[in-house]
């Protein structure tokens, strides 16, 4: 069963056309709240780097700098700095070059990378998502075109979406990707049978109908009498979440298929915002981004939750009090979003690595070699584990990497959701912008905006924003 998991993603992840608050798990590529979960204790620990000094064939030649910087975004440990040193430190015993890491912070990463652009003192390699080093960094002349990185056989083994995510219009490639993941949505496994709501989950699939969503909150509802769930939009934290609600309850889209425009404003969008609207249980929160979705969540207050995915489902909150569990020790399932037949299209994360184009060709050669020791190469397991997301590719230089959790019963579960993964439009012109506009839009909704009016002002925001 966990090999037929294990290719079932590697199949669904090549049809494809795809990329919530704590320290260290971004709940999206593209939401990134202001603060991130606490990395799961599941993985594995880095092994600690070899004492011994680097071969001479592997040490940095002269090509090559013997020092580089890396700045990279909390995904997974790779936001803990004693899991980093050690694969640093590896790195360095293997090649003679040492890294230099700063760790950023979603709140003000973006800033701190933006000024130090346009200082030119941007680092040497930064770890992040597509949106940010394609559509952004790399759209705006940045990065490194790392396609020469690529031969057949890397093409062959990375799956086809997450490698489309990260290439550019023009063919160049901005991020060379490492790990992906799907989000999804989470229940009170607890709270759902104390109010019979249970009979309208498929925990088989992990999946439900929008018909059975609807049943499910009303049973809770009519049991707690109380909000069950936030449409959170305080902000862009977590926003991955709501987009993904909305777009699958009817079957709307986001964008256009070629990444384009942005088409919120379809019948079945407009059909699934005021379904929410109208539903007792359900509450449009302006006081709410993800992370504080998750944390009511946690807490019991909520019973359901939209910013969700494996770092959350491995370690809640970041408590450490155990997997799938909230505080007070009641049962978490994670769910794909509802839809009208079961089958959804889910938001999906890619993180990877890219190079700044700061003009010297020594570093650039130096910051190559490590992502090719962390992503294609035996140390590439590490490297995975460490970020405790699902590998891109099927092997690294040899070394298998279907199998790289199968010690682990949550993550061959969570894998069930992989076939669901959707069209990775983050990488739409005037992203950062339309973010804007949609939490804007959710919260003037909430506030009594007739639907179909909110979404035709903001849906023209966002496409101003694409076409600057």
């Amino acid at each position: 069963m966990k090999k037929l998991l294990a290719l079932l993603l590697i199949g669904a992840m090549t049809l494809s056309t795809v990329g919530c608050g704590g320290s260290s798990a971004p709940a999206a590529e593209e939401t990134k709240p202001e603060t991130t979960q606490e990395a799961p204790a599941a993985a594995e620990e880095t092994p600690a780097a070899e004492e011994a000094a680097p071969t001479e064939e592997a040490s940095a030649g002269g090509d090559a700098a013997s020092s580089i910087t890396l700045w990279t975004y909390p995904i997974g440990k790779w936001g803990d700095e004693a899991t980093v040193k050690g694969l640093t430190d590896a790195f360095t015993a293997k090649t003679g070059i040492t890294v230099n890491v700063e760790f950023l912070a979603y709140a003000d990463g973006d800033d701190k990378v933006n000024t130090a652009i346009t200082a030119g003192q941007a680092p040497d390699l930064i770890m992040e998502g597509p949106e940010r080093l394609v559509a952004n960094w790399g759209a705006n002349g940045y990065m490194v075109d790392l396609s020469d990185m690529l031969d057949d056989t890397d093409k062959s083994e990375i799956q086809a979406a997450p490698l489309a995510a990260c290439t550019a219009p023009g063919g160049e490639v901005y991020e060379y990707p490492l790990v992906m993941t799907a989000h999804c949505m989470a229940v009170n496994m607890n709270a759902f049978k104390e109010a019979g709501a249970d009979q309208y989950l498929d925990l088989e699939t992990h999946t439900w109908t929008t018909e059975n969503f609807i049943k499910a909150v009303d049973a809770l509802y009519a049991h707690y009498n109380d909000t069950v769930a936030a449409v959170y939009c305080a902000g862009q934290g977590g926003d991955q979440g709501t987009r993904a609600l909305v777009n699958n309850l009817y079957g709307g889209s986001y964008t256009d298929e070629a990444h384009t425009a942005y088409t919120w404003n379809s019948p079945e969008n407009v059909k699934a915002l005021e379904q929410l609207k109208g539903m007792n249980g359900i509450a449009f929160d302006a006081s709410l981004a993800g992370g504080d979705e998750i944390a009511k969540f946690y807490q019991g207050i909520l019973k359901m939750a939209f910013c969700w995915n494996i770092a959350q489902q491995l370690d809640p909150n970041g408590a450490g009090t155990g997997a799938g569990l909230t505080v007070t020790g009641e049962e978490i399932e994670f769910m794909s979003f509802p839809s009208e037949t079961g089958e959804s299209k889910l938001q999906g994360g890619i993180w990877g690595f890219g190079i700044f184009d700061n003009g010297d060709a020594a570093r650039i050669e130096a910051s190559k070699q490590f992502i090719k020791y962390m992503a294609d190469s035996e140390a590439t397991v590490d490297a995975v584990k460490a970020a405790n997301y699902f590998a891109v590719r099927s092997a690294a230089e040899g070394t298998d990497l279907t199998a790289i959790w199968a010690d682990n019963e949550i993550m061959n579960e969570y894998q069930v959701l992989m076939p669901q993964l959707g069209d990775y439009y983050q990488v739409t012109p005037g992203w950062a912008g339309q973010r804007t506009a949609w939490w804007t839009m959710l919260q003037k909704i909430g506030s009594g905006t007739d639907v179909t009016e909110a979404l035709t002002q903001y849906e023209g925001e966002a496409n101003a924003a694409a076409a600057e």
